[in-house]
């Protein structure tokens, strides 16, 4: 297996070389894996990053743009140029180093709560965990005065324990954003206040806001128990000079920190391959990469004064301005352009909704004319079956009236009715007829004219005959009401002249007595 993979190195260009060290040194990923992975990625070191990370399958439309943009690799089978080699041996570290893809790290989930012991084994534990404790502080006494034993003790350990030494600073794991903010308190007790804004959350957020934001990140490692580290902070980061560059909104610069005694912070060191502390690295969206690619663009290490950490920092700020500034106005003009289809969507939206209500409201008026016009036509056909129905009652009524007593009959009542038309009926009625009977000749009065009126007709069913006036005595005016009943002699005696008065327009005039009234009363009040 060694010596195949040893033939696959040999027959490698420098080009690809070049891109399996790169690839090796982000993702730790064996050579003969990695070698695979970046032939099926046309040798394009971010498509392979991306997939190591993401775990996805290839992407055939992001593999032709970027193969499009990246030049094609060249063949194995090539002219020896010793000269060449070496330059571009020489050149491809530098290359590299401008702009390495921003790593990312695996941290503890927000919802994932910290390990707490029971208290039964945390009480049975804690002469154990003193001794390792004081232990620990004087080991770390003993690295302090002799400085070289930590470092060989790093050359020489298992990786294994070195990953172990990672967890014993004592610190309590928290979550990305707790421990931003466990970073951001510590700072602030350590140096007093500060305009440094640092980001109140994990390092993966930082980068997923720079990218959404098209702002540079600015990344600040501190190891606490690094001599320079105080100094630096004082002298040179929370210089004024420092924050005024930091904090002017047209360098668009985020700020994230970390303190590398956390396991996010000692990753991210790790990633960016931080070799000097205090660490400082600016990281960007590269989109001349892929359009999600994130760059490490520039790397600040060890001590510095204010005025040549402005200058580096303008200096990579400048330098990659120009792609951000095309994106920016891509995302500008696509913002626009949603904006405008936004807009034109809302306006007929609106439009349609006006459209509706018009609609709504000719429905309604219509259904609302329908609905008069069936009210008229059902009140009409009322008003119509009401006639006929009184018109048969009045046939029916004339038929079963009684004959007019002659004048053989001495206590007749002779009655006189005036009508409202002037005409009188002149009638005759027998002394025990009641009073009823009376109303009924004026009421079928017309009926009783006509001689050839038909004499079998029943009284029509469901139809109940009211009297639509009342007969009247004019001096003294009396009222003789067919509700209360009685006969015709004990109410007139033995004759007398009525008047008919129709009860309907008594009630119309009665009703506009009252409008008249309320109106005045209007009137008055609101003089």
């Amino acid at each position: 297996m060694s010596e195949e993979l040893d033939l696959d190195l040999d027959r490698l260009s420098s080009t690809e070389r070049s891109a399996l060290e790169t690839y090796s040194s982000v993702t730790g990923q064996e050579p003969a894996e990695a070698i695979a992975l970046l032939r099926r990625s046309q040798w394009n070191v971010q498509i392979a990053i991306a997939k190591f990370f993401d775990g996805e399958g290839p992407d055939p439309v992001e593999e032709a743009r970027e193969a499009l943009q990246s030049p094609p690799p060249r063949p194995a089978r090539r002219t020896q140029n010793l000269m060449t080699d070496d330059l571009t041996e020489q050149l491809a570290p530098a290359a590299r180093s401008a702009a390495d893809p921003a790593p990312r790290v695996n941290t503890q989930p927000e919802s994932q709560p910290a390990f707490r012991p029971p208290f039964i084994l945390a009480l049975l534990f804690t002469p154990f965990n003193l001794v390792y404790r004081l232990l620990y502080n004087s080991f770390r006494l003993f690295g302090t005065l002799f400085p070289f034993l930590p470092r060989l003790f790093n050359t020489t350990a298992n990786p294994a324990l070195q990953a172990a030494r990672r967890n014993t600073t004592g610190r309590r794991p928290l979550g990305p954003k707790d421990t931003a903010a466990r970073f951001i308190r510590e700072f602030d007790e350590e140096y007093g206040s500060h305009s440094i804004p640092f980001l109140e959350n994990g390092y993966n957020m930082a980068l997923e806001k720079s990218h959404r934001d098209l702002k540079y990140l600015l990344i600040v490692l501190l190891a606490p128990e690094h001599d320079d580290t105080s100094g630096w902070v004082r002298d040179t980061l929370l210089a004024p000079e420092v924050a005024e560059f930091i904090n002017d909104p047209q360098n668009n610069l985020l700020v994230w920190g970390g303190s590398v005694q956390d396991s996010e912070a000692y990753q991210v060191a790790n990633s960016l391959k931080c070799t000097k502390f205090p660490f400082a690295a600016v990281v960007v969206h590269t989109p001349n990469v892929s359009s999600t690619a994130m760059s490490v663009v520039g790397r600040i290490a060890g001590t510095t004064s204010p005025s040549e950490f402005t200058s580096k920092l303008r200096t990579i700020t400048s330098t990659n301005q120009e792609p951000l500034e095309r994106i920016r106005a891509t995302r500008a003009e696509q913002q626009a352009s949603r904006s405008l289809r936004e807009e034109q969507d809302s306006a007929y939206e609106r439009s349609l909704a006006i459209d509706r209500e018009r609609a709504r409201q000719r429905r309604e008026a219509e259904a609302a004319r329908e609905r008069e016009e069936q009210e008229a036509a059902d009140r009409q056909a009322a008003e119509e079956k009401k006639q006929r129905d009184l018109e048969q009652w009045k046939q029916w009524r004339a038929q079963s009236l009684g004959t007019e007593p002659g004048t053989d009959v001495k206590e007749a009542v002779r009655v006189s009715v005036r009508l409202p038309s002037g005409e009188r009926i002149m009638r005759r009625f027998a002394p025990e007829a009641d009073i009823e009977e009376l109303y009924a000749v004026v009421e079928c009065y017309e009926v009783l004219q006509d001689e050839s009126r038909p004499t079998d007709v029943k009284e029509p069913e469901g139809f109940t005959h009211e009297y639509g006036f009342r007969l009247v005595s004019p001096m003294p005016r009396a009222v003789y009401a067919v509700q209360e009943g009685g006969a015709i002699r004990e109410k007139i005696g033995r004759g007398g002249n009525l008047l008919v008065e129709p009860i309907q327009d008594e009630e119309e005039e009665d009703e506009d007595g009252e409008e008249e009234e309320v109106k005045e009363e209007g009137t008055e009040v609101s003089s």
